[in-house]
């Protein structure tokens, strides 16, 4: 994919079934200079024959059109004329479910509806954010496993809650990050002797999906974190969107049983929650036994906090340029000094396995 640039338009295409949201979205992305509405399409055929036709940037679709819905359109876009595309979901339990789908599947972002007119304008700052961005990403087509199970999933380790952890394992990400996640996560071996927990750029409603989706592919139990949830081996904890997770360690323990908290301050780099809030607490709990990786995603969050855990003795891994959607955090967090080790997507798992072994 080539990026624009400056000077050069972001040529988009509108899908949706409804005549009002159509003329809401090309308002909204019309708004900013650098965007160019070419054409809209009412339904999913219609939107096939137009990605083929007119070779846009970058395609704005919803979930649930007539004749051919959102994943369809997907799958079949992938195959025919693969380009980037941001999801335009509703904030409902299936509109979550679908869209962790169609992000797996390789859809590069989303932008959740809004509820209310009063949150139109933010939510045009972010749609059009996150074509600009699109319109650069490195595609990572995969093929759609959403339907069953993995065989490693079925030799689940059960969390009890009862083991102590003394080694944790720090993600963040955030653009491209749930498909990232998928290669890393489910590749985890059921008695990994740490506890992991991830920081995914989401609001509310979405990372509960993000887990329930890990949690059927993965070996690992994983579930969206709670309050005063307690870390142990082998439990992967999934921020939840809205909230920052902050980690104590509980009063008067010699065993290192530690346990996490929701933040509901304000948004840190815009985001909530922020990988860099969670680091700054593993880092000064945990020192050389946390490992923390950075995956794709835009923005800097994690640089800070990467770097913070790395002087207190943590293992910093990011993420490598080729196989990032987008490399914005990364990127930041090399820069910053806070990365130790650049690695492709496909070696990561076995790094995390590596560093937890040799605790």
């Amino acid at each position: 994919m080539r990026c624009r640039g400056k000077d050069d338009k972001i040529r988009v295409l509108i899908v949706d079934d409804s005549l009002f949201m159509r003329r809401m979205l090309r308002r909204m992305l019309e708004s900013h200079p650098r965007i160019a509405v070419i054409d809209e399409a009412r339904d999913g055929v219609e939107a096939v024959a137009k990605c083929i036709s007119l070779n846009p940037d970058v395609m704005v679709l919803d979930i649930e059109m007539p004749k051919m819905d959102g994943l369809s359109v997907l799958r079949d876009t992938m195959i025919k004329r693969p380009l980037p595309v941001v999801m335009f979901s509703s904030l409902t339990q299936r509109g979550s479910k679908i869209t962790m789908e169609a992000l797996s599947m390789g859809a590069v972002d989303f932008v959740p509806k809004p509820v209310a007119r009063g949150l139109v304008p933010l939510v045009a700052r972010e749609l059009c954010e996150k074509v600009i961005h699109a319109s650069c990403a490195r595609l990572r087509v995969q093929e759609l496993r959403y339907r069953h199970e993995t065989e490693r999933a079925k030799k689940r380790k059960q969390a009890n809650g009862t083991a102590p952890v003394d080694t944790l394992v720090v993600i963040g990400s955030s653009t491209g990050g749930p498909q990232a996640l998928e290669e890393i996560i489910p590749n985890l071996p059921p008695d990994l002797p740490a506890a992991v927990i991830i920081c995914q750029h989401m609001p509310r409603g979405f990372t509960e999906s993000l887990a329930k989706r890990l949690d059927m592919l993965s070996s690992l139990k994983v579930r969206e974190a709670a309050e005063e949830d307690v870390l142990e081996p082998g439990l992967v904890l999934v921020a939840p969107g809205g909230y920052h997770l902050r980690i104590d360690k509980l009063p008067c323990d010699k065993h290192g049983v530690y346990h996490v908290y929701l933040d509901e301050g304000n948004a840190v780099h815009g985001v909530k929650p922020s990988v860099d809030v969670t680091l700054f607490d593993a880092g000064s709990l945990f020192r050389a036994n946390l490992m923390v990786v950075i995956l794709t995603g835009m923005g800097f969050d994690g640089a800070r906090g990467a770097w913070a855990a790395r002087k207190a003795g943590a293992k910093v891994i990011c993420q490598d340029r080729e196989t990032s959607v987008v490399w914005g955090m990364p990127k930041a967090c090399y820069e910053a000094g806070g990365c130790e080790k650049i690695l492709p997507l496909d070696d990561i798992a076995n790094a995390i396995e590596g560093f937890c072994s040799k605790r």
